[in-house]
């Protein structure tokens, strides 16, 4: 039988980028283009936090399967990624397993730093129960360690453990 540290470092699969988005100024509507730079310590160029976050959440991340979950518990069609001020959506890996590990996503190094919970305004960009909708389906943090490219169709690699 395997050890939880065996399990946690097995992630075979892989993504691929389905979309990507920033903000470029408070209260205006995401900008989604086909590729983004990711810049180490100043986040995603073009985004309003590019140079202001914290280094644990330069981009965040969530994962297509809960786009479209979030739609189906709020009685629904999926719901369009830029509603929920995330950066990037990835489909095909569970996004979870790479919190605490590092990970590459198109040209970028990047290491997972917590999850992405719902802030008040998705109650409001979501409808009644939007909130409570998004809980457990919010994404992940993560910190750029590699600057680099991001396009549609890119893909997204498990790296596994910080070495220390």
């Amino acid at each position: 039988m395997l050890q939880l540290d065996e399990l946690l470092a097995t992630l075979p699969q892989q993504g691929v980028i389905v979309w990507l988005g920033v903000r470029p100024a408070r209260d205006v509507a995401m900008q989604v283009p086909e590729q983004l730079e990711a810049r180490r310590g100043a986040g995603l160029t073009g985004d309003r936090f590019a140079g202001r976050r914290s280094s644990k959440r330069e981009v965040t991340f969530i994962q297509h399967e809960h786009v479209a979950a979030l739609g189906s518990l709020l009685g629904r069609d999926p719901v369009d990624p830029a509603v929920l001020r995330r950066n990037i959506v990835v489909r095909g890996l569970n996004l979870l397993a790479l919190r605490g590990s590092r990970f590459r996503a198109g040209g970028a190094l990047f290491e997972g730093t917590g999850l992405a919970h719902p802030c008040s305004r998705m109650e409001t960009a979501l409808g009644p129960g939007g909130y409570n909708a998004m809980r457990g389906h919010g994404g992940i943090t993560a910190r750029i360690l590699e600057s680099g490219i991001l396009r549609l169709g890119d893909p997204v690699t498990f790296l596994g453990q910080p070495q220390n």
